[in-house]
């Protein structure tokens, strides 16, 4: 597909507001629109940044369902459910990238417990 139809094909799709069809679109061409992005409108503009930033994000779902169940037993101060989340994902919490995404509950814990710094 050349550049011209791509970009009018989002363009249309966004107007018509077939999200499903333009994230399609642009998922598929990412690097071709990021360096055509001043030829999209506004709200196609805006969907493309959104996906952008999805897909830089350092973290995937499991590792987030992960990370929401240790703030959930930090939160309930289930001690026996983190202990047992941090045995199984050990390699997950010494990362650095991961601390902002924990509660200040399970900040705390966690860095009593010393697995975090």
């Amino acid at each position: 597909m050349k550049i011209q139809e791509l970009l009018t094909a989002v363009n249309t799709s966004m107007e018509a507001l077939d999200l499903v069809s333009a994230r399609r679109y642009i998922e598929d061409n990412m690097e071709l629109l990021n360096e055509n992005k001043h030829h999209l409108r506004a709200n196609a503009r805006a969907l493309l940044d959104f996906l952008n930033d999805q897909t830089e994000s350092p973290l995937n779902r499991q590792e987030l369902n992960v990370i929401h169940s240790i703030n959930t037993y930090a939160s309930r101060f289930d001690i026996r459910g983190l202990k047992l989340s941090v045995k199984n994902n050990f390699d997950l919490l010494v990362r650095d990238d991961v601390k902002p995404y924990f509660t200040e509950d399970a900040k705390v814990i966690l860095e009593g417990m010393n697995v975090i710094h």
